[in-house]
């Protein structure tokens, strides 16, 4: 198990990137959390066996709508969470699918 921190940029905001990344995630059972920031940028924590997090990467390339330009990865001391969240903006959570 693995924790990773990842900065996505492109189109990603208001295309329905995060909900597309929460459905990858749940699919793949990944956990952790992922959040717009304001600069345009998405932020993911993401917590998983280091195979299926590569997976998790190359599958949010084919979320509808968004343009991926560049995805930074970095990882993190390992961190656990207990399911994969949507933060808005405000800091509430959103679990429902």
């Amino acid at each position: 198990m693995k924790t990773i921190e990842v900065f996505i940029t492109g189109r990603v905001q208001k295309v329905g990137f995060r909900a597309c990344i929460r459905r990858i995630a749940t699919d793949l059972n990944v956990m952790g959390t992922v959040m717009n920031l304001s600069d345009g940028r998405v932020h993911i924590y993401a917590s998983g066996e280091a195979m299926i997090l590569e997976k998790f990467i190359s599958m949010m390339y084919g979320c509808p709508r968004a343009v991926v330009r560049d995805v930074h990865i970095i990882e993190i001391p390992l961190k656990t969470f207990d399911d994969f969240s949507i933060i808005k903006s405000d800091g509430r959570i959103n679990t429902v699918l």
